[in-house]
């Protein structure tokens, strides 16, 4: 069982930076790929950045290229999603999610594991 534990969100002004963190329990954790996704209220949790086991490959939707980076540090067992030029739009709840397998996916139903999710609020 693998548990992920996000951390980071807050309350910050448009056009401001936040960076979260997801701790895994599992060991190694570049065994398996990594996203992250969002959900708004009222609406469905969506894609927004992944990456592969080794780190080699990214992806992200089109709304955050440009502004979010996902990166992973096996070392410290944790994946970050460092978000700059933060938009009101990017309002939601972020969860980060794992699966065991070496690619990277933009698909919710292709991440076996979930966290609990940590609030982002972005001030006009």
């Amino acid at each position: 069982q693998v548990q992920l534990a996000e951390s980071g969100g807050g309350l910050v002004q448009a056009g401001g930076s936040l960076r979260l963190s997801c701790a895994a329990s599992v060991r190694p954790i570049n065994g398996y790929g990594m996203g992250w996704f969002r959900q708004a209220p009222g609406k469905e949790r969506d894609f927004v950045a992944a990456i592969s086991w080794a780190g080699s490959r990214t992806s992200y939707t089109d709304s955050v290229k440009g502004r979010f980076t996902i990166s992973r540090d096996s070392g410290k067992n944790t994946v970050y999603l460092q978000m700059n030029s933060l938009k009101p739009e990017d309002t939601a709840v972020y969860y980060c999610a794992a699966r065991p397998y070496y690619d990277l996916s933009s698909q919710r139903s292709d991440y076996n594991y979930w966290g609990q999710g940590t609030q982002v609020t972005v001030s006009s």
